[in-house]
């Protein structure tokens, strides 16, 4: 008969024929089936940075739908818009401080998309419920759901087919901090508007940005919608951060560069909505007329060769 050896259990025979048994009693990370369980340990820095994210996103949903603050809707969706970009910029962060300080692993990568889910995903859907008065609550409702839900399909396929050795310089879909500063930029920018329909000194700009805060009621879900699509597609986005910090800046991106600064400087918050629409945009729409220049190409050569061939012949 086998006495107990070991916090007092009695070894199975399949345990001794797999060589489970006898276990080294100083092993305390050694569980009952004799397998090895890894320790977890954290990265403090990208950890704080990911959850500093998920605070964000927590944060906004609360102010959007706070009944106790002694704001305005425009003021709190403003605030919400706000910490939507918060927590875009820690999300910006912890990726960059994990790889510069070699803490990269899957439980960071897992945690970051769970606070992505919160902060790009649940609170955008928010602000679609609670932007637009003018639209149905059902058809509010549905884009909102809709919205998070491909917001939690496109973090899905980025954890699945992303790897250890990518270089993260482009996305395969509409990145969700994207789509989701693209809804929030309207809430930022709307305060500015409301002040321009009775501060400004002409009337057709005062009649404009009425009819503009009016059109955004409308244009907002139908983003949300379109900004939905485009997280699921296979268009192909580049990584903008990324690209800054690795200093592989290209002319064409400095100007770019400089024209959103020189717009938000002009325009002010009014800025944010046409950058983030021109990044959201811009790239399906290159890439859906690539083929039709491909094949205008194709017959410009094709008209060049055959005028050479009958000019030889002439001659």
């Amino acid at each position: 008969m086998i006495k107990k050896r070991l916090y007092g259990k009695v070894p199975t025979m399949s345990e001794i024929r797999r060589g489970a048994w006898p276990r080294d009693p100083s092993d305390r990370w050694t569980s009952s089936t004799g397998r090895r369980r890894r320790r977890l340990t954290l990265a403090v820095l990208p950890t704080l940075l990911t959850l500093g994210n998920g605070v964000c996103g927590m944060a906004s949903i609360a102010v959007a739908t706070s009944a106790l603050l002694d704001w305005t809707n425009e003021e709190q969706l403003f605030v919400a818009g706000l910490l939507i970009f918060g927590g875009m910029v820690f999300d910006a962060l912890d990726g960059s401080a994990a790889r510069m300080t070699g803490q990269s692993s899957e439980f960071g990568a897992q945690l970051d998309s769970l606070c992505d889910a919160i902060t790009f995903g649940a609170a955008p859907a928010v602000l679609v419920w609670r932007f637009s008065d003018l639209l149905p609550h059902r058809i509010a409702w549905a884009i909102g759901v809709i919205f998070a839900l491909c917001v939690l399909i496109r973090l899905a396929r980025f954890n699945v087919q992303t790897g250890e050795d990518d270089s993260h310089e482009g996305f395969e879909g509409l990145p969700s901090p994207a789509a989701a500063g693209t809804i929030a930029s309207f809430t930022i920018a709307m305060p500015r508007l409301e002040t321009l329909t009775h501060a400004h000194k002409y009337e057709r700009i005062q009649e404009a940005a009425a009819w503009a805060m009016t059109f955004c009621e409308y244009l907002v879900p139908m983003l949300a919608v379109l900004v939905a699509y485009l997280m699921v597609s296979r268009f192909t986005y580049p990584h903008v951060v990324q690209q800054w910090i690795n200093g592989r800046r290209s002319p064409n991106q400095i100007g770019r560069a400089l024209f959103a600064v020189g717009g938000v400087i002009v325009l002010h918050e009014l800025a944010l909505p046409l950058m983030f629409c021109i990044y959201a945009f811009t790239s399906p729409v290159r890439q859906w007329r690539r083929p039709f220049q491909g094949q205008h190409s194709a017959e410009r050569t094709q008209t060049v060769e055959n005028a050479q061939t009958m000019q030889e012949e002439a001659g």
